[in-house]
């Protein structure tokens, strides 16, 4: 599978219109990416006035499709006319929020203030659990790619901004990243066929998560198993490097393979949960994670944030596609 290919994931926005059995271009997700919609009907049974009214809606549908087209290329052309000397935009000019996301930085202080609280002796037990387990610092730190807001007049766009971000350790101290950048790689193409080959057992697995790695220690198969070694990225949170929901933070050499459909994942700030991670976790292929953070940050907003924190803890309890 092409990596620039995208497929379609069950959501209520990506459900087809039905309008008198009538066929028509509508938006996708971009406004310069369309689908085709149809239904099944018998032709012969069309009324000329039903036939009148499905070729107005087409006509209609067709212009306000072209009109948003010709819309985000103009925005296109702009950005790149306007940011081409900042080769880490990773948007182009949207409409500011400032409301919205002063509202998201409290309930990020506040939830994070109020969990360090409570988890620190959590935090202590499972930092003693490591270091008895195997030798290594307790804390994991890793270069993961975020972004920024940059202001342009009254609009804004998003720009790249690298981070050091914290986990529990969950492999051994000398393990080789290796493993995972050619799993990630075909993760990404869609190459199910790679990703078992490289996969360390091959039987009872799913094919969308490295399954026994070798690299991984006793403590932390049982860390990952209930997420408790994400729990670090609290002080991300607090830095303001990430927000308690968003999109997941890729590694860069991840980004390095990401089609431009991809780079739109990018656009706001990274996050410790979020929709994928709330209704499949590891389950779910490349393209409907991307399909799923881009539906985030087309539908962000305070409530659905709270929505997703509520959903993400029985996701966690039950330990739902978790590895």
């Amino acid at each position: 599978m092409n990596r620039n290919d995208v497929s379609p994931i069950t959501s209520s926005r990506h459900q087809l219109d039905q309008e008198n059995g009538s066929i028509f271009m509508q938006p996708y997700a971009r406004s310069d990416q369309f689908r085709l919609s149809s239904t099944p009907a018998d032709s012969a049974a069309l009324q000329p006035a039903s036939r009148t009214l499905g070729s107005a809606q087409m006509s209609s549908s067709w212009e306000e499709s072209e009109s948003n087209r010709l819309n985000f290329l103009s925005e296109e052309i702009r950005f790149e006319h306007e940011h081409k000397a900042d080769p880490l935009a990773v948007s182009g000019l949207i409409a500011t929020r400032p409301v919205y996301f002063a509202a998201k930085r409290v309930l990020d202080l506040v939830v994070t203030l109020a969990a360090l609280v409570v988890l620190l002796p959590v935090l202590a037990f499972i930092a003693l659990l490591i270091a008895w387990d195997s030798p290594g610092p307790v804390v994991f730190k890793q270069t993961r790619v975020g972004a920024k807001p940059r202001r342009n007049g009254d609009r804004m766009y998003w720009r790249r901004q690298d981070f050091t971000f914290y986990k529990f350790r969950s492999m051994r101290s000398d393990a080789d990243p290796e493993l995972h950048r050619k799993f990630v790689e075909a993760y990404i193409e869609g190459d199910a066929g790679k990703m078992m080959e490289i996969q360390p057992e091959k039987s009872g697995v799913d094919m969308f998560k490295l399954n026994g790695d070798p690299r991984v220690t006793r403590i932390g198969k049982f860390l990952r198993k209930t997420s408790l070694d994400e729990l670090p990225q609290l002080w991300n949170v607090l830095a303001g490097d990430m927000s308690l929901v968003g999109p997941r933070p890729p590694i860069p050499y991840e980004v390095d393979m990401y089609s431009a459909r991809s780079m739109q994942r990018l656009a706001t700030v990274p996050g410790m949960t979020g929709l994928w991670q709330m209704t499949g976790r590891g389950e779910l292929g490349f393209t409907e994670q991307v399909e799923l953070d881009v539906e985030y940050i087309e539908r962000q907003s305070f409530w659905l944030d709270i929505k997703i924190l509520v959903g993400t803890i029985p996701a966690v309890l039950l330990s739902k596609g978790a590895k």
